[in-house]
């Protein structure tokens, strides 16, 4: 989330976003007691980088996603940055399937939300995610 949210805020690329963390495998571990995860997990640094470049190359397509699955009187565009970066990466990995379960990303992101939000975010991100799993899923 921090690469992606840190794209977003400052405009940079991926490609330059994920230069600053080459030769840092501290950046790659997950500040996590606020996730529930150990904080020696490391991030799987190939899919790391996929997302952060899949979300950058497809970000159009994925907030169509968002705004096709939210209520509407929200759409991508007017979401906080942060939720929409959260429901950009759980909606790509959805779509890219893989051996990942759709419950096992969708409550990863929902606990991800979580972690930054206490309000109703987190309910809009297993929303969200959860009709757009079922489309997908039919298609």
């Amino acid at each position: 989330m921090q690469a992606l949210y840190q794209m977003t805020l400052t405009q940079r690329t991926a490609k330059q976003v994920l230069a600053e963390h080459q030769g840092e495998p501290q950046a790659f571990l997950l500040e996590n007691a606020e996730i529930g995860l150990d904080s020696r997990s490391m991030i799987d640094k190939a899919l790391f980088e996929e997302i952060v470049v899949a979300v950058e190359r497809e970000a159009k397509v994925l907030d169509d996603m968002i705004s096709g699955a939210a209520s509407s009187h929200v759409s991508a565009e007017r979401m906080e940055i942060l939720l929409r970066t959260i429901l950009r990466a759980g909606l790509y990995e959805l779509q890219r399937g893989g051996d990942v379960s759709v419950g096992v990303v969708i409550n990863d992101y929902v606990d991800i939300a979580h972690a930054y939000f206490d309000a109703k975010e987190p309910g809009l991100v297993n929303a969200i995610l959860d009709r757009v799993a079922k489309t997908l899923r039919q298609t």
